[in-house]
């Protein structure tokens, strides 16, 4: 059965009216009829089953049939800082990481970046619309403006509530392996602290990972610079590697979000 998302607003006295192009999707890709079913999604984890009712060439009305919960996300609150890369590997960077979970990506800016402004965001906001819609989420996340990368970790440091950020930088010069680095991410109470036996074993410690973001931090085609993993490193960061072998950058961030869902989501 297709899927569509809609914000809520759309919804009127149990009708969708759907316009423009997804209009069109429905109606020219899809070749959809008076009769058919679709499922439409608000973003706020609510689904409901539909059936059009009218068709024209501007516009397609959908009778709601049925609400329901149709929560598909993961506990875990990945955001993506993914240095802005060149052509089309971006774009699959916000595809893929959209379909495995990811709640925010962050287009960073970096020393050795080569594509230093964009005006793909738009576009990139389609492609995770997109991705949501044919992996059955029930959220689309969030694609952000291009940043600097030390402004970005600075903003943070300044509005996290923990004295040291929860995540991951990944550095192709070294770092500790990354089966070491996920266990110093852990979640007690609401608050995200370093790893401590004691703390492990504790009748109290309570995981909880939906309650503060993981970062993820992954480089372009050059990498990060030894004086930006410093400079993260002392904000709090884990430096990282995901071994000898020098990975290309979509490559780290699709197999990142990976091994990360699968550590500590609920892929594993």
């Amino acid at each position: 059965m297709p899927r569509l998302y809609l914000p809520i607003t759309h919804i009127i006295e149990g009708q969708i009216a759907i316009t423009g192009e997804k209009a069109h999707y429905l109606t020219s890709v899809l070749r959809c009829r008076k009769g058919d079913e679709l499922i439409v999604f608000d973003g706020n984890n609510n689904c409901f089953r539909t059936m059009i009712v009218q068709v024209n060439r501007k516009e397609v009305i959908a009778k709601v049939l049925e609400k329901f919960p149709c929560d598909t996300e993961s506990p875990l609150h990945i955001i993506l800082a993914q240095g802005l890369l060149k052509g089309e590997k971006m774009d699959m960077v916000i595809q893929k990481a959209t379909e495995l979970g990811v709640k925010e990506i962050i287009p960073i800016i970096t020393e050795r970046s080569q594509v230093r402004e964009t005006r793909k965001v738009s576009r990139w906001k389609k492609i995770a619309e997109e991705a949501s819609k044919q992996s059955g989420r029930s959220i689309i996340p969030i694609v952000h403006e291009p940043i600097q990368f030390n402004d970005y970790i600075s903003s943070l440091v300044t509005h996290h509530p923990s004295p040291l950020l929860n995540g991951l930088i990944f550095y192709e010069e070294g770092g500790m392996k990354l089966s070491e680095a996920i266990q110093k991410i852990v979640i007690h109470d609401t608050r995200y602290m370093i790893q401590d036996k004691n703390i492990i074993n504790h009748t109290s410690c309570i995981v909880h990972p939906a309650s503060l973001p993981v970062y993820l931090f992954i480089g372009h085609e050059g990498g990060f610079t030894k004086e930006e993993v410093t400079f993260a490193k002392e904000k709090g960061l884990i430096v990282t590697s995901l071994g000898k072998r020098i990975l290309r950058a979509e490559t780290a961030a699709i197999s990142t979000i990976t091994l990360v869902q699968f550590l500590l989501g609920d892929t594993g």
